[in-house]
């Protein structure tokens, strides 16, 4: 391996570019599929897709939260951030009860809470029954923001 890395950052940083690509294209693809849907179940669609896309491979999202801490991956991030904030918030502003909200308020919110709620279970290791119920409660959570930022 070390003949197209040359060293373990190189390879944590390929595998984490890579993981990235592939979580954000699938970020994307919900986003599309769900363009005109009402507003909460947008929301619920991308959690699902988040959640799901964390929880295929914990032990590879626990080591790529973990590289994060030893390595300098901010361009990654950046990209990573900045293709699914595009997607993320064309979805929400073609929302079929979007009344004229501010989408860019609401979608970095949600990202924040969603993106944020997901990485703090992984930290403390949630699985199970706890893991599903935080799962629910996300749902619940971000579909009540959305239905009270839109009164």
């Amino acid at each position: 391996m070390y003949q197209y890395f040359p060293h373990k950052q190189a390879l944590i940083h390929a595998v984490n570019e890579r993981y990235l690509e592939l979580l954000a294209d699938r970020i994307e693809a919900t986003c599309r599929e769900c363009q005109g849907n009402p507003a909460g179940e947008m929301v619920e669609a991308l959690i699902n897709t988040y959640w799901h896309a964390k929880t295929e491979r914990p032990d590879v999202t626990r080591a790529l939260y973990r590289s994060v801490v030893e390595m300098d991956n901010e361009a990654l991030i950046a990209t990573f951030a900045s293709r699914t904030d595009v997607a993320i918030a064309a979805m929400l502003a073609s929302a079929s009860d979007n009344h004229g909200s501010d989408v860019a308020s609401s979608s970095r919110t949600l990202v924040t809470v969603i993106f944020g709620a997901v990485r703090n279970s992984f930290e403390r290791y949630h699985s199970g029954e706890v893991a599903q119920d935080l799962h629910r409660q996300l749902v619940i959570m971000c579909r009540a923001y959305l239905d009270r930022h839109e009164r």
